[in-house]
């Protein structure tokens, strides 16, 4: 294969956008530039096209329109999904119940909360640790639920080790527990690397709210959504005008909003014939690292995990320089989520895999995570094990 040749595995960090998205964002960008909010006849056609999306997308989850909130991503939705929920909500103290692996937009906002009384009420938070498999227990979800319980937020897939948690289950304990006490606990899934691969009829996964954004499903980045259903107890976080039915201010991103709608039809078209191929690739590609003569482990379980995700720990070897070694070779693949990069700390979702006193597994070392993607081919995974056994030959003599 040619140096020139550049191979993207970095798909859950950020997508390409689809050429026919860009075709359509450059026309609203050109045509449909007015203030949504504005009465005369330009902004009300800015206002028509961006209810016809939201009706759309709506569709596509088997939701209402008024229940479609868009955001400027996945990270606000999720500030909103918790922050909005315990605004509303009157009990003197409130708790919440995650897992410790979920996105930081959701961990370091509970424990934000954690440390910051809320009207002079105290946040509780429980982490539900996962499986070795990186799955969580829906008993153990269950177990954790109090009577004071607000809020449940659990991923839907996720966003390093790719493995796929069991959200209809655990609605099914949530809703249960609510019947016999007599209480209303709100279920919120951050669904951002599950929407490109997973089924999401949110009726279906019985969640009360469910966020994603377009840049991981090849549409624009700064535009993403919560589903809100309908008569959850939730108050903006950000103040000003009225938009989003009052529960986010701010002018509506028109170009950002038409991207994702039509990215999201793109990848409800394409999903089972997409996933099919990809689990093979996938499969190929674990299957070809296992016969490494090189100590590479899989991490996360092997089957419940999205189709285009592996994620790998070689010991004693630094994933920054890995990803660096790879990147010089036109591979660009991710150590850990991107939002933290910068975090000189070992992956938290990999050690969260850890028992016992694996001192490699609390190092964090050698974690990559490959997001294969659409233009991903045999091909391109067959170089990179090449590329890769070449560079742990090459380090081999530096760290054993």
């Amino acid at each position: 294969m040619s140096k020139s040749i550049k191979i993207y595995l970095d798909n859950a960090g950020a997508t390409p956008i689809d050429p026919t998205v860009f075709q359509v964002i450059q026309k609203v960008l050109k045509e449909n530039f007015a203030n949504p909010g504005s009465i005369h006849d330009l902004g009300v056609n800015s206002k028509k096209i961006l209810e016809e999306n939201r009706a759309i997308i709506a569709r596509i989850l088997g939701a209402h329109s008024d229940e479609i909130i868009f955001t400027s991503g996945a990270t606000e939705a999720n500030n909103l999904a918790i922050m909005g929920v315990l605004s509303k909500s009157f009990f003197d103290i409130q708790h919440i119940v995650t897992t410790n692996i979920e996105h930081s937009s959701v961990l370091e906002t509970c424990r934000y909360l954690e440390n910051l009384p809320v009207g002079g009420r105290k946040i509780e938070v429980t982490y539900v640790p996962v499986e070795e498999n990186g799955i969580v227990d829906p008993k153990k979800i269950k177990k954790a639920l109090k009577p004071n319980t607000v809020l449940v937020s659990v991923m839907y897939a996720n966003n390093e080790i790719g493995t796929i948690e069991p959200i209809e289950e655990i609605a099914k304990e949530i809703r249960h527990y609510n019947k016999i006490n007599s209480t209303k606990i709100i279920f919120h899934t951050d669904a951002v690397q599950a929407i490109n691969y997973l089924p999401i009829k949110v009726e279906k996964l019985g969640i009360d709210l469910l966020s994603f954004n377009a840049g991981k499903i090849y549409g624009p980045k700064g535009i993403g959504i919560l589903y809100v259903k309908r008569n959850t107890p939730i108050i903006s976080i950000i103040h000003g005008g009225a938009q989003e039915f009052g529960l986010r201010a701010g002018t509506e991103n028109l170009v950002g909003v038409v991207g994702l709608t039509e990215a999201l039809k793109i990848t409800e078209k394409i999903k089972e014939k997409e996933v099919k191929r990809l689990i093979k690739l996938r499969d190929y590609f674990i299957i070809k690292l296992s016969k490494s003569l090189f100590d590479i482990k899989i991490n996360g379980d092997l089957k419940k995990r999205l189709p285009n995700n592996v994620n790998i720990t070689i010991p004693k070897i630094p994933s920054d320089l890995l990803v660096l070694e790879l990147s010089a070779r036109g591979i660009y693949v991710s150590e850990k989520s991107a939002c933290k990069s910068g975090d000189k700390a070992g992956s938290y979702v990999i050690l969260a895999l850890c028992s016992g006193n694996n001192k490699i597994c609390k190092k964090g070392e050698g974690s990559l995570r490959f997001s294969l993607g659409r233009e991903t081919s045999k091909a391109d995974l067959d170089y990179v094990i090449k590329s890769l056994n070449e560079i742990l030959q090459k380090l081999k003599r530096w760290y054993n």
